[in-house]
């Protein structure tokens, strides 16, 4: 008992969702209905990934990344390099996945260049990157995902709504970028190229084989949108078994257990028929202060399973707005926050409200920024 004491005060965003689930299962009666509504998808997904770029961590993967990164001089450059590697991959690969690969590597090249003092903002301009880059595309977010399929909108016609606040917010973040350092523009970074010089052991070249080619499996799973994602599970889990077992017990299970949480709530609210007739009422027609506000206590994508059966004939692009806005309000606003808030507290234990607070001040004032001209477009556009 002192130990999960222990792990729920360590563990801010675990003890909030183990809540907001616990009081959910008073108001809806768990039952079979429940267990089969919650993301089992998106779940399994997220294991594979968060143990797979553990094995790339392991097997330094990425030290031929981190050398060509490492050659970049100005910390401008390279903080460019890695918000708009964050920007563009997340189209692509999901938001959250575009930080689990990117976010690591930024704080160790940072840390090589002596320049720890920037990580926390460049991690929040890579966070803003990550929730803004992804809304250009229907796969880019689990949330664009699931909206996508429910409404039955064309692909052309997503990408015409979107593309105004994904073009408007590549250039803020410029912006940004260019105010951190805008006390001398031309700042050096050093990086200690031995670092990464280590050589691979051939010995060690069929798990590095195993797990390049474990994730190209995963991102074509989620690309494609396969109904075979539970055999990709297995089968990731079985090779793991068989070649790296130890690698298992790395992965990072309290994050999982974190969205777990979130998605029984989630579900559990749907299914109350109070709750139900409630939602059906207030959220017509106020879909964009609902999705930003309803994010707030359980974060985006549980947001949009709760709130698209009450959303108006033409209130899409109003949720899809607020939902894809959200994560730049707090770090419950989007899972893919936590799991940028998960990989800085693993290199940095005890830092938790330092991360919270840069980026809560920080992606507020994008968001103050956006908020407004989105709501203009909702408005003329509607």
């Amino acid at each position: 008992m002192n130990r999960i004491t222990a792990l729920l005060k360590k563990e801010l965003m675990l003890s909030v969702s183990l809540a907001a689930a616990c009081a959910s299962l008073f108001i809806t009666p768990p039952s079979k209905e429940l267990f089969s509504s919650i993301d089992w998808k998106t779940l399994s997904v997220l294991f594979m990934l968060l143990t797979v770029l553990e094995g790339f961590k392991q097997e330094k993967i990425f030290n031929p990344l981190l050398r060509r990164s490492g050659k970049l001089s100005k910390i401008k450059t390279l903080t460019l390099f890695f918000v708009y590697g964050v920007f563009f991959t997340s189209m692509f690969v999901t938001n959250d996945v575009s930080l689990i690969i990117f976010v690591p590597l930024t704080i160790i090249l940072f840390k090589a260049g002596n320049k720890e003092h920037y990580i926390l903002p460049v991690l929040t301009f890579e966070n803003i990157a990550a929730i803004r880059g992804s809304l250009l595309t229907p796969f880019g977010s689990p949330q664009n995902l699931f909206l996508f399929s429910q409404s039955g909108i064309e692909v052309t016609a997503f990408f015409k709504m979107m593309l105004p606040l994904s073009v408007f917010s590549f250039a803020l973040l410029y912006l940004f970028i260019s105010f951190l350092y805008r006390k001398d523009k031309g700042e050096q970074i050093n990086v200690d190229q031995d670092a990464f010089k280590e050589e691979w052991e051939k010995k060690r070249r069929i798990k590095r084989i195993l797990y390049v080619s474990l994730f190209a499996l995963i991102i074509c799973t989620i690309v494609t949108r396969t109904k075979l994602w539970p055999y990709v599970t297995l089968f990731t889990a079985l090779m793991l078994l068989i070649f790296d077992r130890k690698i298992l017990v790395k992965t990072d299970y309290v994050l999982l257990l974190t969205f777990l949480c979130f998605f029984i709530f989630s579900s559990s609210i749907c299914r109350n028929p109070g709750i139900a007739q409630f939602l059906s009422k207030a959220v017509t027609g106020h879909e964009y202060i609902w999705s930003i506000l309803l994010s707030q206590i359980i974060s985006n994508v549980p947001a949009s399973i709760v709130l698209w059966p009450f959303t108006g004939e033409n209130g899409l692009r109003a949720l899809i707005y607020g939902l894809d806005s959200a994560g730049l309000c707090s770090i419950i606003g989007s899972l893919a926050s936590v799991i940028n808030l998960r990989i800085y507290v693993k290199e940095y234990p005890g830092k938790t409200f330092a991360f919270i607070k840069t980026f809560t001040w920080i992606s507020l004032i994008f968001f103050a920024i956006v908020v407004l001209p989105q709501l203009l477009l909702i408005k003329v556009l509607a």
